[in-house]
């Protein structure tokens, strides 16, 4: 019998796929071998998405809407999802039938954002929270996918946010639901006042529970490490902001806020993760769209010219440096190098409706000079300035117009001395 029973559900299985049921899967946009995490991250996606408070002139965002919020209550629980694995619909609607029970789509909305199913005018909201990730300016150069970590408050599952262990929610007895109670003072012989303040007993909530959760400890809300997947754009600003509607702290009594993260540049490494590949372009320095590059010169190199550089970009593309013979370079010249600087941040990326443009790449020439030098080499150098010096050279001192010795101030003949 055992057997008939579970040859019928698999065939009932295979007949509602047959007359076109959704499939949970394909409705969060997974396949089969999705993780808790991606469940959990397109319920987050799609529910937002569709709504019916975020799109009023749309009807058909309700049933979406429900449909999402069916797929994920069937997959985001391992037991349930393993009915639906086996069985499909026909399992769940079993399951359901035994106790299994089924929530409201806006409920289960709450309970994962926080607050209330719909937003309500007026209705209260939750700080938003604002979180700093640093960002290397190899991934601002390239743009990056990438995740970080920060301990948000969630609302118990345990309890589904009741702070019971046994889910279930007493009135107050002490201040009959209302979260206050009327306190009586006297001032005075004779004189009374009635003074309104928060419930002791219930915290001001109304609501009372026998049992506290182990998980929670009756609070309602824990504390958990959550991953928030962050998209890096080409030529982000440093200081950019992104964000997160409704991703902040989570509670029962009120709508979650927004997460606020922004990014920054960090100072780059020598080695690791900041620079796998040893690229010259990660010691770049960024100002708006250009960057800037400090590039060192012999004295020879800078006075004679004849010399190359090779520098490796952020990306792995080689920016080329150089000088002809003959060719001087001042120190602290700085060389405009056109389009090899920073990408020019554009909502549309590079993509059919965008060409990415890019800022410049601002070389500055540092000349090292030699600390001392042969005898042999000094002398041929001797000769040699003093031989242009005397055919061509110029008395800077001369062209001055200084003084060749210090003028004193001579002293008033008239000035009596006292």
């Amino acid at each position: 019998m055992r057997v008939l029973k579970t040859v019928l559900l698999s065939l009932l299985t295979l007949a509602q796929f047959a007359l076109g049921a959704e499939d949970y899967y394909k409705v969060l946009g997974l396949d089969r071998q999705a993780s808790d995490k991606q469940i959990k991250s397109a319920y987050r996606q799609l529910s937002k998405k569709f709504h019916p408070d975020k799109n009023p002139n749309d009807p058909s965002a309700h049933d979406k809407f429900v449909l999402v919020s069916e797929a994920y209550e069937a997959l985001s629980d391992a037991e349930s999802r393993q009915i639906y694995d086996k069985y499909g619909h026909e399992g769940l609607k079993q399951r359901k039938q035994q106790g299994g029970g089924s929530h409201d789509p806006f409920d289960l909305f709450s309970r994962f954002f926080g607050g209330g199913g719909h937003y309500q005018p007026g209705q209260r909201r939750g700080h938003n929270v604002e979180v700093k990730v640093p960002i290397s300016l190899r991934d601002f150069y390239n743009g990056r996918a990438t995740e970080f970590q920060w301990n948000k408050q969630e609302i118990c599952e345990k309890c589904d946010g009741t702070g019971a262990a046994d889910r279930v929610v007493h009135t107050c007895p002490a201040c009959n639901g209302r979260g206050v109670r009327t306190v009586r003072q006297q001032l005075a012989p004779g004189m009374v006042t009635q003074v309104q303040m928060q419930c002791d007993a219930c915290g001001g909530r109304g609501k009372s529970i026998k049992h506290r959760c182990p998980a929670c400890n009756g609070e309602r809300v824990v504390r958990k490490a959550t991953v928030v997947s962050l998209n890096i754009q080409r030529g982000m600003a440093d200081g950019a902001r992104v964000a997160y509607e409704s991703e902040a702290d989570a509670s029962p009594d009120y709508v979650a806020g927004d997460l606020i993260v922004t990014v920054f540049e960090k100072e780059p490494g020598l080695e690791g993760e900041d620079n796998p590949d040893r690229v010259d372009g990660v010691f770049f320095r960024r100002r708006g769209d250009d960057l800037l590059w400090r590039e060192v010169l012999s004295l020879r190199e800078a006075l004679m010219g004849d010399w190359t550089r090779n520098l490796t970009h952020l990306d792995g593309h080689i920016v080329h440096l150089g000088r002809k013979r003959g060719q001087v370079v001042q120190p602290g010249h700085v060389e405009t190098v056109e389009g090899e600087g920073m990408p020019r941040w554009a909502e549309d990326g590079d993509s059919v409706y965008h060409k990415t443009e890019f800022g410049s790449l601002l070389v500055e020439y540092v000349v090292v000079l030699p600390d001392q030098m042969e005898s042999g080499m000094e002398k041929e150098l001797w000769q040699l300035f003093q031989k242009w010096r005397a055919k061509k050279g110029v008395d800077l001192h001369k062209d001055s117009g200084r003084p060749d010795k210090p003028v004193m101030q001579q002293q008033d003949e008239g000035h009596e001395e006292l």
